[in-house]
C-alpha cells in the first residue's frame, strides 16, 4: 500500500532492533491537512475549542483559519513513527514542541532519523529525532523512544 509522498509502506512487518543503525532515516510521510482532518481530530479528542472548527471564531482570535490541535499533531507523530517501525513497535516516550500552526490545504511533511540505540530490560530501544514542516516552517519538532523486536529480521 502506498500513501506517502516518498516510499512505500509495509504495515505487516516490524523493524528488528539489530537492523536499525544510528543515522538511518525514517521513511518520510506527507499528510494532507484538510478542514475535515482538523475538525475530525478536534472532535475525536474532545477538543471543542472553536478555533479548531469555526473559521469565523478563529479569525476573530487573530488566526487566518482553523488550525490543527495538539492531540491531532501527537497522533500524526505516532502514525509517522509506527508506519516506519511497524505494527509491533511500541512508542515508549514522545516529546514534541509545537511551532507554526497547521492550516487547511498546507500539507505536513514528516522527516526524521535514528539518533540513538540502547537496550534495557530485554527491550531494544531506538531514539528518533523528527520534525513536521509546512510552508510556514516547523509545525512540530521532537524526539521519541521506540521499543523494537530484537530478534525479528527486518
Amino acid at each position: 500500500m502506498t500513501d506517502r509522498a516518498v516510499g512505500t509502506v509495509d504495515r505487516t512487518r516490524t523493524l528488528a532492533w539489530n537492523a536499525v543503525q544510528v543515522g538511518d532515516e525514517v521513511t518520510p510521510l506527507e499528510v494532507p491537512v484538510t478542514t475535515t482532518l482538523i475538525v475530525a481530530g478536534a472532535i475525536a479528542s474532545r477538543d471543542y475549542m472553536p478555533v479548531h472548527h469555526d473559521r469565523d471564531f478563529a479569525n476573530s482570535q487573530g488566526s487566518k483559519d482553523i488550525f490543527l490541535n495538539i492531540l491531532t499533531t501527537n497522533g500524526l507523530c505516532v502514525k509517522f513513527l509506527n508506519d516506519w517501525a511497524g505494527p509491533e513497535a511500541m512508542i515508549k516516550k514522545l516529546s514534541i514542541r509545537l511551532g507554526v500552526p497547521a492550516y487547511p490545504n498546507d500539507p505536513l511533511r514528516f522527516t526524521g532519523s535514528v539518533t540513538g540505540k540502547s537496550t534495557a530490560n530485554g527491550e531494544g530501544l531506538v531514539e528518533v529525532s523528527f520534525r513536521s514542516t509546512n510552508s510556514l516552517g516547523d509545525h512540530a519538532t521532537g524526539t521519541a523512544v521506540l521499543s523494537l523486536l530484537e530478534g525479528v529480521d527486518a
